[in-house]
């Protein structure tokens, strides 16, 4: 890593943590200052992000595309770099000079919910109106309207449908956040 790119991170991580403090007193405020720190170091926005917990991690900033009204739950990691190549050309007896990573850009689409401890592999490419389920490990385009899960994660329904099932059940099972 370049003392550059060290510096910026570093200084990014310092910002990160004071802002995290907001969280706990209005998660809002809190998200209204984490997406300006956002866009100021790189990330690409398609709109406004809901809620990012402080504790997501993100690999390359540049790299990455958030999308509006997106939901990460704690601990999700976003990779933009994938160096098991390096091993997979040793294995084919052409042992490169020095480790060689493959580079590949992360979209979320619009109105995403990321649950806690995912993680959300290089080149991949999630669409529109999408929950995934927590621990899941995604890769690849993820369609509209689906609810995948699972390791690999795989699509286990529609969100729609999900949608019309909680309706139809008792409402005193909703937790509706105060403005």
């Amino acid at each position: 890593m370049n003392i550059a790119r060290f510096v910026k991170k570093t200084f990014f991580h310092v910002e990160k943590s004071a802002i995290g403090l907001l969280a706990y007193v209005n998660s809002r405020w809190y998200m209204n200052r984490y997406n300006s720190l956002l866009r100021r170091n790189g990330f690409k926005m398609n709109g406004t992000p809901r809620f990012i917990a402080k504790s997501a991690s993100f690999d390359d900033f540049s790299r990455i595309t958030l999308g509006d009204r997106l939901v990460v739950s704690m601990h999700v990691h976003f990779l933009t770099h994938d160096y098991s190549f390096t091993t997979a050309l040793i294995s084919i007896n052409e042992t490169p000079a020095t480790d060689i990573g493959v580079l590949r850009d992360i979209v979320t689409g619009n109105n995403v919910f990321i649950g806690m401890n995912s993680i959300i592999l290089p080149g991949t490419s999630i669409g529109n109106h999408v929950i995934i389920g927590a621990g899941s490990v995604v890769r690849g385009n993820v369609p509209d309207y689906s609810i995948i899960a699972g390791n690999p994660a795989v699509v286990i329904g529609d969100i729609r449908e999900y949608a019309q099932k909680v309706k139809s059940r008792n409402t005193q099972d909703l937790n509706v956040d105060k403005r």
